[in-house]
Order: C-alpha cells, then structure tokens, then sequence
C-alpha cells in the first residue's frame, strides 16, 4: 500500500514537485508538467510524452537529452488535462514540430488530442500516436483497441532518438509507428495496487493464484491461474508473446528484438532477473537474438506485485533507434554528448516551491469579465451555491465514487471528482468577486475543473458546465428554458466528444435521462426548481440501472463480466450532482423562472437544440 502521503489529492502535486527538485540537472517544472533543463536544439522534433501519475519512472523519468522532450503529468492514473498538454508542449518546442506520444486511454486520447488540435491553430505543428501494445487488452484484429503498457518505453526511445538526429517530424511519427506495430507485450500479477488514502487494494488475488493479462492503472486481470514458479511465469510470458508475432516477422528465428521485463511496483529486481534467466533461454531457444534488453521497474503501478514483458521486433532502421544513448533521470543508456543548460532553467529551479503549479492555474488572476446584466450576476450568485454543493458532495462521496470505479476500472474516479469540482467553485468564487454574470462564471468554472481534474471524466465535466455558461450568458435573463437548453447541449456533447451513448455504461446513461425529464418537465410548464427535482429523480434511477448494463466503452471493457452488478462510478457522480444542485435551486430563486420568461434569441437557441434532443432521442 501506499504509506506515506499527505492529502491523497493533492500527491501527484507533491510527488512531482519533490521529483524535480531531486532531478534539477536534467528537468525542469513547467505548468502540466517537466521539460528538458539544457538547452533545446532549435528546430528539433519535441517528443511529449505523458499521461498519469502512479507509473513512475513513466513518464517524468523518461524526460532527458535521447528521450522525452517533455512529460505532461496528470493525477493518479488520470490523464493530464488539454491545457496540461499544451503548456508542456509549448514549453518543449523548438520550431521542428511536436510529437505526442501515450497509452491507448480514451482520457489520453481525448486530451492530447486536444491539445494538438490547439497547439496546431497557433502554427505549431503537431502529431499524436497512441501506444496499443498490450495483446490482452483486444484481439489481434481490433489492435486499435489495445491499452499501451510497459511498450511505451519502445516507442518513446524510437521517437525521441530519430528527433535527436535531426529527423523531420514526418519521419519521426512513421518510425514511432513502426516501432509501435512491432511492440507486443503481455503482464501477470499477484496482488493489486492501493491508491493514496485508500484501505483496500483495486483487486485482490486469491492465495495462491495470479491475474492473468492486467493493465498498468489497478485494473483487474482477465483471467486467474494457479502462481507458478518464475520458470512457468517466465514460460508464459514468452509463449504468449511468441503466438502473436507482428506483421513482416513471420518467425522469431533470425529475429532480432529490444526485451522489457518489467516490474510493475513491488516485485524485487532479484526477483526479476530470476524470470529473465528462463527468459532469455526461451527467447534464444527460439531462435531469437535480444538486443540491449532492459530489466527493472520501467512502467510501474504504485505497489503491484507484478510483471510484464515486450518484444519489441527490430528492423535494421529501427535498432539504432533503440540502442542509442540516453541520460534521463531514471533511464541511462550510452554516454550523450554534455549539453548546455537551459537559459530559463536557473530561475524555475532555484526552489522546489517556485515551480510548483497553483490549484487555479487554468484561471489567470487578472481576466476581463464581460459585460454582465444584474439578473445574470444574481444567477451566477446561485451557480457559485450549486458549485459549492457539488464540491461538499463528491468530498463526502469520494471514497466510494473510487471504490466503485475500482471495481472494473482504475479508481480514480473519486479523486478527480473531488480535485475537479474544488478546482470548479474556487474559479466560480473568483469569477463572482470580479462582477462576472452566469455565463463567465460557468465558463471559468469549466476551464478548471477540466484542467484540475483532468481524466475522461474532467473533460467531460468542462463540457458541461461550458454548455450551460454558453446557453445562460451574460446578459439575457435566465430562466428554466436556457438551462434546459444548456443541459441537452451538454448532453449531446459529452456524447460527441466521449463517442458514447445510451447502453454503454457510461455518465451518458445518466446524463440523457436527466436533459430529457429536464426538457419534458420545462416544456410542460414547470419552473426550474421543480422540474430540475424531476430530472433528478430520473438520473438517479437511471444511474442505478446501470448495474445492469456492460460496458462497451473505457477502461472497464475488457472486465465487463466484473462490473455486472455495479453502477457505473461516471453515472453515479453525475446523479449526486445534479441532487445536490437542486439544493442550492431550491434555495434560490434567481434562475426559477418559467418558460414564458425566456428572450427571442433564447428561444431561437432553443429550437435548434430541440432538433439536436429530438434527433438524440430517435
């Protein structure tokens, strides 16, 4: 388990922060995440790379002169946030272009992909690729569907070492896929991991037994067998590997292959070498020639007592990619000519506490607050009530928004609810205190929870509150129908962006419910407060049913078996807010009108939106 931490959400913060401050030679603190600390070669490709925190030494420790320009960092098993990716990449740029590299996690794919489109408009050229290794996450034949484990570190060298020879960065990214086609990997494990502050593990083995084809954020493996010894675990790695052999490698003899064995957080490096011995006999039984091959602890996940192991099939162009040198503060390999030190480097490292990143970070301090109407600043005064309601509510349900979540997934949940919804009222309060109307307040609020919280479900929840901040404004009176428009914008949304939908066992489940007993009740003459109880009643019933339901989407698709019987965590938090906001409602009349209140040019958003719901619920 993990023993020592201080308040479980802010330990991703505090890890990184004591991480630079340990590596001041090689990285430096940027908001989102590290950068390089020597000087950056102008017009290089930069090699971003990133995803959650809890792997360690991915990806922080993989930021150094041969590998990473930069690491955006997100919180426990949660994937850095857009604007995390952003800054990073920003940061690490030289003028060639940018490369972001990651596991195959829908949070991932969804934030780098983000920011790239972003970092693009701005003329900053951008590619992403995401790492699909893991042959037990999806069958051969739905590759794209694979999670990327201990195979980032194939992927990353590859990428990071044609940049730093001076490579294009559309050479960059057809090596970078080439070595992630040719990448394969497969894992065991004995025990699950613990998240900070939790009690229990996300999984349990049985004595005596082992999981069989795990992913590296907690999940639960596919399949339990008897704990062999390290020569039958070593058997069965191989085995697994060698009966899914890329394509252009019809054989492993005269193959040529980079090996990870990798140790997933409390297996012991005697241990690991034990399993390498048979490793290495098998592989070279088979006729097959390792190359630099790496042993230790490379993609981990917190405590988990567990291996993994990748081959990584090597071309002649491919292999001095993966044997070149590299210093990066938990990855060495070959001597790397000594490079300047960054000229910005000494200023962000002078104190640990100096780097460190605010809370609110994706809300400047000094913004210009638009022109707002008094009815509208009296709603945002009720928005900012809601706001707060929701954060005393995922403080109270956090634990078990994780422990449901764990189940089937990862189990994070609770943590990037509470960091997300915190992040969401402090922005709301700061944008209330400069004069904000409803719309900006909400906006502001997106950003940070979105930024704060990052994951899927951070994202997902920016879109949400952005909706409802677009379809409120500043200036028009609110009333039942913006909001009702504003919720079924947020549905279809979330819908888009997350490519969800009802039956698939996600917050979609209970958010289209909700916009549609939100927009019966509304249409039907209730004012809002009453018609937000309705909707509410609806999302709740329909969270629960979600027990009921497999998931077809996420981290829990490969265990939907194990999530039978158990509410989707996304739904379930979405219900508790939309509860809790019918407090503050309750409380709170300033956007308790009725229909007939609302503007023409509200009504016009409106009608557009009906089409939008119509076509939704068809």
């Amino acid at each position: 388990m993990t023993r020592l931490f201080n308040n479980p959400a802010a330990f991703a913060d505090e890890a990184l922060e004591g991480f630079v401050a340990a590596h001041r030679r090689l990285v430096r603190r940027v908001p989102g995440g590290v950068v390089r600390a020597t000087a950056p070669a102008p017009g290089q490709v930069a090699v971003v790379v990133g995803g959650g925190s809890g792997h360690y030494p991915a990806f922080s420790g993989l930021v150094g002169q041969g590998l990473a320009h930069g690491a955006a960092v997100g919180n426990v098993f949660a994937s850095p946030s857009a604007q995390q990716v952003r800054q990073v990449a920003r940061a690490a740029q030289t003028g060639g272009g940018v490369l972001m590299a990651f596991g195959n996690y829908a949070g991932d794919v969804l934030h780098f992909g983000q920011a790239a489109e972003r970092l693009t408009a701005e003329g900053i050229p951008c590619a992403t690729l995401a790492v699909t290794d893991d042959v037990s996450s999806a069958a051969a034949g739905e590759s794209e569907k694979r999670r990327g484990v201990a195979g980032d570190l194939a992927v990353f060298k590859t990428a990071a070492a044609a940049a730093e020879a001076g490579l294009p960065l559309v050479e960059v990214v057809r090596l970078a896929k080439l070595a992630n086609a040719r990448t394969r990997s497969f894992g065991i494990a004995f025990s699950g991991c613990t998240l900070p502050g939790a009690d229990d593990p996300l999984f349990t083995v049985p004595a005596g037994r082992m999981a069989v084809g795990l992913g590296i954020h907690g999940e639960p493996g596919l399949a339990e067998r008897p704990v062999p010894s390290a020569d039958e675990a070593a058997e069965l790695l191989v085995s697994t590997l060698l009966g899914e052999l890329p394509e252009g490698v019809g054989s492993p003899r005269g193959q040529r292959a980079g090996v990870i064995l990798n140790g997933l957080g409390s297996v012991k490096y005697e241990e690991l070498f034990v399993v390498y011995r048979r490793v290495a006999r098998l592989l070279a039984e088979a006729g097959v020639e390792t190359v630099d091959p790496e042993v230790g602890e490379l993609v981990t996940s917190f405590d988990m007592a567990g291996v993994s192991l990748t081959l990584f099939w090597l071309t002649d162009e491919l292999e001095p990619l993966w044997t070149a040198p590299a210093d990066a503060p938990a990855y060495r390999k070959g001597t790397v000519a000594a490079p300047a030190p960054s000229a910005t480097a000494s200023a962000d490292t002078e104190l640990a506490e100096d780097a460190a990143v605010p809370e609110d970070a994706a809300v400047p301090e000094d913004f210009a607050v638009p022109v707002s109407s008094e009815p509208s600043r009296a709603a945002a005064r009720t928005a900012l009530a809601a706001l707060g309601a929701i954060e005393t509510t995922i403080r109270a349900h956090a634990d078990e928004l994780g422990r449901i979540d764990a189940v089937a997934g990862d189990g994070d949940h609770g943590i990037g609810m509470r960091r997300g919804s915190e992040a969401a009222h402090a922005a709301g309060r700061r944008a209330l205190e400069r004069g904000a109307g409803v719309g900006t307040l909400l906006h502001h609020a997106a950003d940070a929870w979105a930024d704060r919280a990052g994951g899927t479900s951070g994202a997902l929840w920016g879109v949400i509150l952005r909706a409802l901040g677009t379809a409120l404004g500043d200036t028009e009176p609110p009333g039942a129908h913006p909001v009702s428009v504003g919720v079924d914008a947020a549905a279809d949304g979330v819908m888009r962006l997350g490519k969800a939908e009802t039956g698939d066992k996600t917050m979609v489940d209970a958010l289209v419910p909700f916009a549609d007993a939100l927009s019966d009740a509304v249409g039907g003459g209730a004012p809002l407060a009453a018609a937000w109880d309705t909707a509410a009643t609806a999302a709740d019933a329909a969270a629960t049913a979600t027990a009921e339901l497999l998931p077809r989407l996420g981290r829990a698709r490969p265990h939907a078996e194990k999530s039978l019987g158990t509410p989707d965590a996304g739904a379930v938090s979405l219900a508790l807010i939309v509860r809790a906001v019918h407090g503050a409602l309750a409380g709170n009349s300033a956007v308790d009108t009725t229909p007939d209140t609302t503007s023409e040019a509200t009504a016009d958003t409106t009608a557009d939106t009906t089409a939008d719901t119509t076509a939704r619920k068809g």
